[in-house]
This record gives C-alpha cells, structure tokens and sequence, in this order.
C-alpha cells in the first residue's frame, strides 16, 4: 500500500498558526489581558511546531535507500517529540508571563471586542485541530495527530483565558486573569510530556497495539489447519507503517515452492488486515526439526508464541 502525502494538512496547520497569531495580538493589543498574551506566545510555537512537523513528514516520506534500508519513518516520532517539548516550552512561557500580573494586576480594556477577536482565533485552532487529529489517527501518523492536539491544547488554553477575562470583567478581581492563565498552562503540561513519552515509545520500538495483534494470531491460526504452525512473531510501528516479523514452521515432506507459496498467502492476509502500510518479514523452518525451536526466544523474556 503506497503512503499518502500528509504534508497538505500540515500546511493547513502552518495557515491557521498565522492567522491565529494575528488574530490573538490584536485581541492583545485591544484588552491588554496577559492571558491573551500568553495565548498569542502559544501560537506561535504552534507556528514553529507545524514548520518542523512539515520537516520531518516529508522525510518520513522518503523512499528507503542505502543508509536507511527500512526507510525514514521514524522522523514522525522525532517531530511528536519536538512538538510535545514545544507544548511544555509554551506552558512555562505562560507562567512566566503571568507572575509579574500575579505581582502588579492590571485593568483590562476594550474586552468586549478582544473577547470576540479571541474566539475567532479558537474557532479556527478547533476546526484544523480536529482535521488534524481525525487524519493522523486514519493514517497513523503520529506527527499529524501531536500537531492537532496542539492545537486542540491551543483552544483548551484560549477557552481558559477568555474565562478568565470574563471573571474578572464580572467579578473586577483583576487577579484573575493571571491565575486562569497559570492554571492553564498546568493542565498542557500533561499534554505535552504525554506527547513526548509516546515518541520515546515509538523510538524504543514498542509492539502495535495488542487489538491489531490479536487480528494477526488469528490470520496465522489458520496454518495450523494446513499442518503449518509459528513462533516468534515481534511487530513494532514507525510512523505510518507496521513491521511484522514471525517465523513459519512448515512440514518436512513439502518442497521448499510449497512452503514458499503457502507463506506468500499469509503476508497477503497480514497486509490485507490493515490500511496503513505493512511490511512482514516470514522466516521458514522445517516443523519436525529441533534445531527449529532454538531460536523461539528471540532475546526476548515474553509475549512469545
């Protein structure tokens, strides 16, 4: 199955970046509120976060070569890592902006247009984030999916400041608008270290999810009706494609086509099983030979069939 290009939702992201931080500097501008001031900063490391996710799909999307024989796939789990710092890095930016109005509030102008300029801006970061997101979990790329969530993070911290500033406009507790900013910023900090322990996943090659496993111990079960059986099967995901490795054991009385053949079907049924790409790697062994089994553990001290 060929890989889509995923780059046009990431210039979606990069548009809706800009115009966002237009939008939430003039809201800035209009009210003074350091909470949009904090939401404007945001944006921008959205801006920088969708630059390097276009970066690093359009490297994952590179055809294997000499150097990289499994292709460039990982690049995605770099860019998710990238992007979850950026997240920690916008919420401590956030905080840092809020302190000195913990210290020295201030009134609030013009809010009635700021508030209005400010929800503009989070319509647009809610509707990509959500393309976003939808597409990178069709497509399992990760890079997609972390660059939505940031976005999703952009309208969670927006959502929270335009409280804020409604609070304070109700309640004149000019304190408010600082406090909402830096309990905000605490609630995207679990995204971001989410985001980035994902990726470290990614990197340490864990397995595919244990529900798409199952689908593949069910496709091979049906070998075992055929005098077949296996062992060994490992599977990790880079980006967008799963690698399935497993090894086949065959009945000694079959010639090697025979063994070649029925094997040919079972990658076809692996592949078919999902719509992403799909590499498997099959090894034949004869079932009546001890020397077989020797290798059943593959380094490995569980998950092992």
């Amino acid at each position: 199955m060929q890989t889509q290009s995923l780059k046009k939702f990431v210039y979606l992201s990069i548009a809706a970046a800009i115009a966002t931080i237009g939008l939430k500097l003039l809201a800035y501008s209009l009210t003074g509120s350091v909470g949009l001031f904090s939401d404007a900063l945001e944006s921008c490391v959205n801006l920088i976060a969708a630059v390097v996710a276009l970066f690093m799909i359009t490297l994952a999307e590179k055809p294997a070569d000499k150097e990289h024989a499994f292709g460039h796939h990982k690049a995605e789990y770099f860019s998710s890592a990238i992007e979850g710092g950026l997240i920690v890095l916008a919420a401590f930016s956030i905080i840092w902006s809020a302190i000195p109005r913990l210290m020295h509030p201030q009134p609030l102008e013009n809010v009635g247009i700021g508030l209005l300029v400010a929800v503009g801006a989070s319509g647009i970061n809610l509707a990509v984030g959500m393309i976003l997101i939808k597409n990178g979990r069709k497509n399992h790329s990760i890079t997609l999916e972390a660059d939505g969530k940031h976005l999703m993070t952009d309208v969670y911290t927006s959502v929270g400041v335009l409280l804020g500033i409604g609070l304070v406009k109700i309640t004149g507790w000019l304190l408010l608008d600082a406090l909402v900013a830096i309990g905000v910023a605490l609630n995207i900090l679990w995204t971001g270290y989410r985001l980035m322990h994902r990726s470290a996943l990614g990197l340490l090659d864990s397995g595919i999810p244990e529900t798409e496993r199952s689908k593949i111990i069910t496709a091979l079960g049906t070998l075992k009706t055929l005098g077949f059986d296996y062992h060994s099967l490992m599977t990790r995901q880079a980006g967008q494609r799963k690698f399935i490795a497993v090894h086949i054991l065959m009945p000694g009385h079959l010639t090697i086509q025979e063994g070649h053949n029925r094997v040919e079907k079972v990658e076809k049924d692996i592949r078919d099983l999902f719509d992403s790409p799909v590499t498997v790697f099959t090894h034949l062994e004869p079932i009546e030979d001890p020397v077989s089994m020797h290798d059943i553990g593959i380094d490995r001290h569980d998950n092992v069939i």
